[in-house]
């Protein structure tokens, strides 16, 4: 076997690269050095000969009896020394002697032959990490850049972004770190693996890694929010009813989720029931407070959540995260209210809506212009009420007929409210809860209906 086959065989095992990509690279880059050295108007074919191993280089010229362009023609004469039964018109192919290409022409190849190789070995890796988007990566912190942390993964670098890591984390060269595969890009460096720690998938992957139940699809993860470092909600659901989802992700002691608490850090995690249920799935969600009740608004996708007076700070959890978590859980807005609260809103909106029946106009046009009890309506000014969509004068004099037979006066609050709004009465937002939070958008799959309704916590 020849050196050079030789060589085209351990490059072709060493690397992983196509034995047959070698061999077009290599004879591309043999053309190429020709060229340079002949000019392009020169008509040759390359090959590898597999039994010599050698590449060859041949010319082709066409028999002329003139010869007006040397490197493309051959006089009659000549030709026929090299083969007597040659006729005008015919073409005739000349091997070349490689070495004639020069050490300048010899280089180009050389230089052709790397880069190819280093193409061809980007080309595979991309395939190869674009297929494992969505897996957990390990490596070794390398370097910082400004954009993050370079990770080693061995045949390439990963970036681990800012946006990416887990608040108050911290790495230093050398360190083992695991992530999880959100986006792989080419760039003409090579590919570019993208890493988090913080995104929700990062967490589904490890509980699949670490329970079995999950991995067999017996447990499914139905949804993941995260404030990432410091608490997380995770949404199970079993499809057999004798297997306790919750039991199965904690496991025994708290063994399996432990492991995935230590490799985050610390990051405490509410495993709980999913329900097709929304207000069962925010019962669940919501807790270790206690509910009172829950009204949903199916349109709106707005749940009123009430609790018990000494339970709103739990509900709301520090800094508002137990209930933005949930929220981004169900993808719903929740507003939470105290009972006491809840039933001053009560008493306050019925009536409002009876006025609203008076003057034959719906309650959601009082509250859109910012009348949110009797009370304030009847502190407004008539020019105010009439601007009210729907009011008309006779039915002014209406509401006012009625409020007086209600007993409904403004209280001082509500009159200084009034004193400030003008007659171009803005739009407000509905009546305050103690909480509102907006959902994140979600991609969370749906599931059949749900076999249990117990709700665990780590």
């Amino acid at each position: 076997m020849s050196e050079l086959k030789r060589a085209i065989d351990q490059i072709s095992k060493d690397r992983g690269i196509d034995r047959d990509l070698l061999v077009d690279t290599l004879e591309e880059a043999v053309r190429s050095s020709v060229i340079r050295k002949y000019g392009e108007n020169m008509d040759v074919e390359v090959s590898f000969n597999e039994e010599a191993g050698e590449i060859e280089v041949y010319q082709f010229k066409v028999v002329a009896n003139k010869v007006k362009e040397p490197l493309n023609e051959i006089e009659l004469k000549e030709a026929r020394k090299h083969d007597p039964a040659v006729q005008l018109g015919d073409e005739m192919g000349f091997k070349l002697n490689i070495e004639d290409l020069g050490r300048i022409a010899a280089q180009a190849a050389k230089q052709v032959i790397i880069q190819r190789m280093r193409d061809a070995e980007q080309e595979i890796i991309y395939e190869e990490y674009k297929d494992r988007v969505g897996e957990i990566a390990s490596g070794i912190i390398q370097r910082r850049d400004r954009t993050g942390w370079i990770i080693n993964l061995g045949r390439t670098e990963a970036l681990l972004p800012k946006e990416e890591q887990i608040p108050r984390e911290r790495y230093k060269r050398g360190d083992r770190v695991q992530a999880y595969i959100i986006d792989v890009q080419k760039e003409s460096r090579g590919p570019q693996v993208v890493v988090s720690r913080s995104h929700p998938d990062y967490m589904a992957a490890l509980f699949h890694r670490e329970v079995p139940e999950v991995a067999d699809g017996t447990v499914k993860i139905m949804g993941v929010s995260r404030d990432p470092g410091l608490r997380a909600k995770v949404a199970v659901y079993s499809r057999d009813r004798d297997v306790d989802p919750v039991g199965a992700c904690v496991g025994i002691r708290g063994s399996r989720i432990q492991n995935i608490v230590q490799e985050l850090k610390g990051e405490r995690i509410d495993i709980v029931v999913w329900s097709p249920d929304i207000a069962m799935y925010a019962q669940h969600a919501l807790s270790p407070a206690v509910i009172t009740r829950i009204t949903v608004d199916e349109e709106e996708q707005v749940l009123e959540v009430v609790v018990p007076d000494d339970q709103l700070t739990l509900a709301i959890g520090r800094k508002g995260q137990n209930v933005k978590l949930a929220s981004k859980l169900l993808g719903w807005k929740i507003d939470i209210f105290t009972e006491s609260r809840y039933g001053e809103l009560n008493a306050d909106r019925k009536g409002l809506e009876q006025l609203a029946s008076v003057a034959e106009v719906g309650i959601e046009n009082f509250l859109a212009a910012g009348f949110e009890t009797a009370e304030m309506l009847a502190a407004a000014t008539d020019e105010q009420i009439l601007a009210v969509e729907g009011m008309t004068p006779s039915r002014v004099g209406d509401v006012r007929l009625a409020m007086n037979m209600l007993d409904i006066k403004p209280q001082p609050a509500e009159a200084e409210a009034a004193e400030a709004q003008t007659a171009e009465t803005p739009a407000a937002e509905t009546p305050a809860a103690e909480e509102a939070v907006e959902p994140a958008p979600q991609t969370e799959e749906s599931a059949p209906e749900a076999s249990g309704e117990k709700t665990g916590e780590e």
